[in-house]
């Protein structure tokens, strides 16, 4: 019997856009299990979002992923919605769609092109982001900005989509459509993205059920869950589309569920286009009651979730936010083991990690001082806990 090796995949490794620490424990080629360590880049957002006024904390939350960075504010929006009990405009939330649908474009075809070039097929790489780049047009001409969208609020949006920038609109979605078909051709028939992503990875349903997954690492394992559809928010429960689901669980469902997700934000925004109406963007937000809210919205990677509550001053005294990153990544602790070193480089992308989402604190410490132990940090969240109900009287 080989005997065991240790072989680490970051904190800083080419194939990681960000820090996050992979410990692969192995014999000869074949992975038998996994480490994961977080806490390389934890900036304290809901630290700081205690100390903007609800307003800023839109912008704060925003920065969370670049990728996604209407998913948050979304959320956030929604939770501060539902404290307040209100709901946003027609418009605006047809807008706001619009939106979160081409983020959704841009993030899956970020993603179809970054898994090309690990496996090596660069080509689909530079066929993916050049689909994308028409797709960050659309969001600088609509926002002013390519990233970081700046057009939710709490309430509606920012700003209004322009009647002559529909058929800009329409016309890249339609242009979109057969670079879908094409991609979908080559990830079916390619024997070199088969070989690679076929039987690999497989996260089974029972797992996926037992570890929380979301989004479309869920999806490609058999599990049928969308926030769109199940918590439905804005308007997607009157329009026409369907959740993608796959049974297989392996890279390659994974790879399937996200490229024709793909075509139903097509037909989502298409369908917004023609059902959008004039009207109020916003609805005026003056002062914020005590109270607590949750929003819940179907980030590219799966549902992202944020929680408020006011103490009705002008900025929030708790705010939570757990993103699909947080449940997915873990998940790689029961796909990468029995796999080869070259697949778990693989498995551990196929979820579409955002480790700027997955951050939570991490205690740096200098010799003699205290080191908080797992325990020691749950024993500290009962106690803020208790604290907190017996301020509010539960």
């Amino acid at each position: 019997m080989s005997e065991k090796k240790v072989i680490p995949i970051g904190p800083y490794h080419p194939l990681q856009e960000e820090p996050e620490f992979f410990r692969l424990i192995v014999e000869g080629e074949r992975v038998t299990e996994l480490e994961i360590e977080i806490g390389y880049n934890h900036r304290g957002i809901e630290k700081i979002a205690e100390s903007k006024h609800w307003d800023q904390v839109t912008f704060a939350v925003e920065r969370i992923c670049g990728i996604c960075s209407s998913s948050h504010p979304f959320a956030y929006c929604l939770a501060v919605e539902d404290l307040l009990g209100i709901n946003a405009p027609e418009r605006a939330n047809y807008i706001r769609m619009i939106i979160d649908e081409l983020q959704r474009l841009h993030s899956h075809l970020l993603w179809l092109g970054l898994a090309g070039h690990f496996i090596g097929y660069n080509t689909v790489w530079m066929w993916a982001w050049k689909a994308r780049e028409p797709i960050l047009d659309l969001f600088e001409l609509i926002c002013g900005n390519r990233q970081n969208y700046a057009m939710l609020k709490i309430g509606g949006v920012r700003r209004d989509i322009k009647e002559e920038t529909y058929p800009v609109i329409k016309k890249t979605i339609k242009e979109l459509y057969p670079v879908l078909d094409m991609f979908k051709k080559v990830v079916n028939d390619d024997p070199v993205i088969g070989k690679r992503t076929r039987g690999v990875g497989i996260l089974k349903k029972e797992e996926g059920v037992s570890l929380g997954v979301v989004g479309p690492t869920a999806r490609a394992s058999a599990i049928d869950v969308d926030v769109r559809r199940d918590d439905a928010y804005a308007f997607y429960n009157d329009i026409n589309w369907s959740v993608i689901t796959m049974e297989e669980g392996d890279i390659y469902a994974k790879i399937i569920v996200r490229v024709l997700e793909m075509f139903e934000s097509c037909s989502i925004i298409e369908q917004c286009l023609t059902r959008i109406s004039k009207g109020p963007i916003e609805v005026e937000v003056r002062d914020i009651p005590e109270g607590e809210g949750i929003g819940r919205v179907e980030a590219p990677r799966g549902e992202c979730f944020h929680y408020v509550r006011s103490d009705g001053t002008n900025r929030p005294v708790r705010h939570k936010i757990r993103a699909p990153s947080f449940v997915n990544v873990p998940s790689n602790i029961v796909t990468v083991p029995g796999y080869t070193i070259s697949d778990a480089a693989l498995t551990l992308a196929a979820v579409d990690p955002c480790y700027c989402c997955t951050e939570r604190c991490a205690a740096f410490t200098k010799t003699g001082q205290k080191v908080f132990t797992g325990e020691d940090l749950v024993k500290l969240s009962i106690e803020k806990t208790e604290k907190i109900k017996k301020e509010y009287g539960f």
